[in-house]
């Protein structure tokens, strides 16, 4: 993210946009796939692989650190919201009956007595079941925070897109400068081999 923020202000140097940026949004990485670099027919993204190659190239595997971003991009947190309102809402609802039993009398007395029993072991499963999700979105909150989106505006589902997008696309960037730069050696060898034997010749 240093090594973007570095580029994007080099390449803004000496344009309406020239004063340097501290800091940028996670939006800006879709950006890099669509712009061009200045006088070049390389988007930016090319230009971020390049850098990386020459300065750091340990950083061109760290999509390595972040396989379960796939699985993670999957996950719907309203579905889940929407999961958990619902078993809590059968649980009240499940309370009231329990209440309701108790003054009805002898008609339900096996059924208020179930429900006395049932209710204290529904109520662990449900903690149980409530801790790992608020652990979640309490993690998805300091996510978002960390990459200075606002939780109450920006959805996890954007994020993890965001990021699995950019990681694509910086993997096919890279795949492409490979294969330039093979293309580059190949026509400069030729180029060499042409010149021997014109030299040969003469």
């Amino acid at each position: 993210m240093n090594e973007i923020l570095y580029l994007t202000n080099t390449f803004n140097q000496g344009t309406a946009s020239d004063d340097a940026a501290v800091g940028f949004k996670l939006d800006s990485f879709s950006k890099l796939s669509d712009t061009f670099s200045p006088n070049s027919n390389m988007i930016l993204m090319h230009h971020l692989c390049k850098d990386l190659a020459s300065k750091a190239p340990a950083l061109l595997d760290f999509h390595k650190d972040l396989e379960s971003l796939e699985s993670a991009s999957e996950i719907r947190l309203k579905s889940l919201v929407d999961e958990m309102q619902a078993i809590n809402k059968g649980f009240n609802k499940l309370e009231q009956e329990f209440i309701a039993s108790e003054s009805d009398g002898p008609v339900s007395e096996v059924f208020c007595k179930t429900l006395k029993e049932f209710i204290p072991i529904a109520d662990t499963e449900l903690e149980k079941l409530l801790r790992p999700y608020l652990l979640s979105a309490k993690n998805v909150d300091a996510l978002l925070v960390y990459f200075g989106e606002d939780p109450s505006l920006c959805l996890y589902e954007q994020v993890t897109a965001t990021l699995l997008s950019f990681i694509r696309s910086f993997k096919k960037a890279h795949e492409e400068n490979i294969k330039q730069e093979e293309l580059e050696k190949n026509e400069k060898a030729a180029k060499e081999v042409e010149m021997e034997k014109k030299d040969s010749n003469s």
